[in-house]
């Protein structure tokens, strides 16, 4: 069926997603099918015809979360049948068919290998007036190969794998999403140069182990090849790429880091515990001193580099001591930034069932003390800023309060936020470009408070401006307290998929 964009009859849909990185990516791809099926997105504050959730089974409460917020649903479907839902994701991939037994006005569940069904379930569902439920046990059809929907026009996520061939013990993702599937080289790269013809300037690879790449066509070169193939690529200002893995992270990844301008001097590596003695119970196949020496050797490449990190506090049979490694860990690396957890049972993960379960008091505890640290070391390291110049690219959505302190705001090259003064950029639009001196730093944030030093337009900013159905002459600015809609604010993590 064709778009039916202009028609008075469309059925709407929204989609709600939940969890990380993947997840955010997967629902690009659920809006670019439904659309090519003829639905329209939902006007914001009207009810949709369609609500799909696409769920997460990591996060903590991740269940009840869904039931809640399925619940609030059900007198609204009551008093109009013709509403759809569907769940979609890890959690419909782990519960199946016990979802709509505990919502049995739900139509439609899918799990992660079956993206692309969704708008025949919901046809399905619609015309025999029952729920559909699909789960296919592994991959269908590579995800990156859908139709999409993507909300930023100037930045992108790319999967360039899916799965994952790790064992960690508190990890329930592998299960779901299978052994990793590795796309080759030449449709990454293709796909990359299409959205750049599109106007986008930033990229971000994904894989639940990205740096993993190669693994199922034998290269294991294959992830720096393809850093330094994206580098060749003109038009592409920024390539960033989240989660590795510390235990396959090689040196030809910091050398291509540092010789590639257009990869960014972010690195995201999750330590998850700085205990040699827990890193072993949770089946991550390095110990801290390969961790820190992969930090050691990036430092020494990449001098600028912001490395941020996950950390799992309260891990079953995690001593005080134990934890005082994971506090030792964290002042040496110096962290810009750390996704901190206290750690939660994940029915069906191995973890679940050990003994020593820390008590949540002890894990609470452990939890502030590491998020002070973390935060204290985090501004130490953002001070460090003040004085430089730094290039932004101007960001929609992540400058929650620039509506008050009259600030625009953006992304370092490191990935660090930075709320900038105006003046002097009159007219700049989301993906385009300018230079600021940093004046002030805050734990999580930097501030540029004297006027913009310099403002480059971008063919990101032109592709914003032509999202926005206006003509470049009545545009006259960004406007403060932009909507939040674009590239998806940098999500924590989920220790599962990492």
């Amino acid at each position: 069926m064709s778009t039916a964009s202009s028609s008075a009859s469309a059925r709407t849909y929204e989609v709600r997603t939940y969890g990380c990185q993947m997840n955010v990516h997967d629902s690009e791809r659920l809006s670019g099918l439904l659309e090519d099926a003829g639905y329209l997105k939902v006007t914001a504050g009207e009810q949709a015809d369609v609500v799909v959730f696409n769920t997460c089974a990591v996060r903590e409460n991740a269940d009840n979360k869904l039931y809640g917020n399925l619940s609030h649903l059900a007198p609204i479907k009551q008093a109009n049948p013709d509403l759809q839902i569907a769940v979609g994701g890890c959690l419909a991939q782990k519960d199946r068919a016990t979802i709509t037994e505990k919502a049995p006005y739900v139509d439609v569940v899918f799990g992660t290998h079956n993206i692309g069904s969704l708008p025949v379930l919901l046809e399905r569902a619609r015309v025999q007036e029952e729920a559909q439920v699909e789960i296919l046990e592994s991959l269908e059809v590579f995800p990156s190969t859908l139709p999409t929907k993507r909300e930023s026009a100037y930045a992108a996520w790319v999967s360039i794998s899916v799965g994952c061939n790790n064992t960690c013990t508190f990890c329930i993702v592998p299960a779901l999403r299978g052994k990793e599937k590795d796309r080759r080289p030449g449709e990454i790269l293709a796909e990359i140069e299409a959205l750049v013809a599109e106007g986008v300037t930033e990229v971000t690879l994904l894989g639940q182990n990205v740096n993993a790449y190669g693994v199922e066509f034998g290269d294991r070169q294959a992830f720096s090849k393809l850093l330094r193939a994206c580098g060749e690529i003109e038009g592409l200002e920024r390539v960033r790429f989240t989660s590795p893995h510390p235990a396959e992270f090689t040196d030809d990844v910091i050398e291509v880091m540092a010789e590639t301008p257009n990869v960014m001097p972010s690195l995201h590596m999750p330590l998850q515990s700085g205990s040699d003695r827990v890193l072993k119970a949770m089946r991550r196949s390095y110990r801290s001193t390969k961790f820190l020496g992969i930090i050691e050797r990036v430092r020494a490449a990449i001098p600028d580099a912001a490395i941020t990190t996950d950390i799992i506090v309260g891990f079953p049979g995690e001593t005080e001591e134990d934890f005082q490694g994971t506090l030792d860990v964290v002042r040496e690396s110096r962290f810009s930034s750390a996704f901190t957890f206290q750690y939660s049972k994940r029915p069906g993960t191995p973890a679940a069932d050990l003994p020593d379960q820390i008590s949540p008091a002890v894990v609470k505890d452990r939890y502030q003390r590491l998020v002070d640290l973390v935060n204290e070391i985090a501004h130490e390291e953002n001070k460090k800023n003040v004085g430089r110049t730094l290039e932004l690219m101007v960001a929609e959505g992540e400058g929650r309060k620039d509506a008050e302190t009259h600030r625009l705001s953006g992304r370092a090259p490191d990935n660090r936020l930075v709320h900038f003064n105006a003046t002097g950029a009159e007219g700049v639009r989301p993906g385009d470009v300018v230079k600021v001196e940093i004046t002030y730093a805050a734990p999580h944030h930097l501030v540029a408070d004297n006027p913009v030093l310099e403002v480059r337009r971008t063919r990101s900013g032109d592709a914003w401006e032509a999202r926005q159905g206006r003509p470049e002459a009545e545009t006259a600015s960004v406007g403060l307290g932009m909507p939040a809609v674009g590239v998806p604010a940098p999500l924590p993590a989920a220790p599962a998929c990492s």
